[in-house]
């Protein structure tokens, strides 16, 4: 499958595929390895200066493809988004939070903040029982307990992703980030 997010600064009125992307998120490595994209190569269309960040521990890409990336200054950032959801998160369910840190820290285009602010808007809205006896406190705290599990295990790992590609995207050379 694949999906489409536009993200700016200013509200955004385009819907539908984008064509030519700044940066390319490959969540699954078969994309690559098995040529399981609808675009032929996976990087179709992708701007100079872009990125793309793929979810694997190993270089994927061929020489071929290296080469036209390179030419294009594209940079590309292997990061095993799986392990660490695995690792942080306890689950592979958590790989699209790594994923998401992962283009954050190297992006700076969504801040922490704001992270974890779609994450409670997401995953559970804060509760606030009126009245406020310790037993009903107790009670509510005990059934939202795994709901702010999740939560955290998601923030965990936002935040490591994140972290990890930050500390990447210094070390890169002519990398140029994208205005929005």
């Amino acid at each position: 499958a694949e999906s489409y997010c536009r993200i700016g600064s200013e509200r955004i009125y385009d819907r539908g595929e984008l064509v030519f992307p700044d940066i390319i998120m490959i969540f699954h490595p078969q994309v690559i390895t098995m040529q399981k994209s609808y675009t032929a190569p996976f990087y179709d269309g992708i701007q100079k200066n872009g990125m793309v960040i793929i979810n694997t521990p190993a270089d994927l890409l061929n020489d071929e493809d290296r080469e036209t990336l390179g030419n294009l200054n594209v940079k590309v950032f292997n990061h095993d988004a799986t392990k660490l959801a695995l690792d942080i998160g306890k689950t592979e369910l958590s790989t699209n939070m790594a994923m998401i840190g992962a283009c954050a820290g190297v992006t700076k285009v969504v801040s922490m903040e704001s992270l974890d602010g779609a994450l409670q808007e997401r995953f559970g809205k804060k509760f606030v029982a009126s009245g406020g006896t310790a037993s009903l406190d107790e009670a509510i705290k005990k059934k939202y307990k795994k709901k702010n599990d999740l939560i955290k295990a998601n923030m965990d790992c936002i935040k490591e992703s994140y972290a990890r590609s930050e500390e990447w995207a210094a070390k890169q050379d002519n990398l140029q980030l994208i205005e929005v």
